[in-house]
């Protein structure tokens, strides 16, 4: 149907318009804020994938619930970053999928050490841009991705995996 991963829960195709603008930069963007946005794109199908794994093994109904509303952010950001690509290209984002750790502790870590590393990617991408709306939508999204590193720092230490040095 399209030439991404498709996953129904968090791609409607029906509710995006796609603007076609010509070929890569016609939008008035810098092809590498374009390429960045793509990798936003791929990123957020990942943390959705991630997180529902997560959730499926968290130890209580407390951490599951907040994994889940969780990625309920990744999803409206994953869709609000493939409409503002489809409307910069004209095209449909390629994903490429990576792989989620099996256990909880492991996946925790991974997503806390992921979630603080996208702050600062999109915070670039926001700098990069001359569009407003693409400023604001990165710079949410940062502020969203800091919350949810806060949560995962939260349930790895909770769960004694931090290797913090006791002086």
């Amino acid at each position: 149907m399209y030439p991404y991963v498709y996953h129904p829960s968090i791609w409607h195709p029906r509710s995006m318009r796609a603007y076609t603008l010509g070929e890569w930069g016609s939008s008035g963007e810098d092809p590498t804020l374009i390429q960045d946005i793509a990798k936003a794109i791929s990123g957020q199908y990942n943390a959705i994938s991630c997180y529902e794994k997560l959730a499926r093994l968290a130890p209580t109904e407390e951490e599951r619930r907040q994994i889940m509303e969780i990625r309920q952010d990744e999803i409206n950001h994953y869709r609000e970053f493939c409409q503002i690509y489809i409307r910069l290209t004209g095209k449909q984002p390629q994903i490429t999928a990576e792989p989620c750790p099996d256990d909880y502790q492991e996946g925790l870590e991974f997503a806390l050490k992921d979630e603080q590393k996208t702050v600062d990617f999109y915070l670039d991408i926001a700098d990069k841009t001359r569009d407003p709306s693409i400023k604001k939508a990165f710079t949410r999204a940062a502020h969203d991705e800091q919350n949810h590193a806060v949560w995962f720092l939260y349930f790895w230490t909770k769960h004694g995996r931090c290797r913090c040095k006791q002086t």
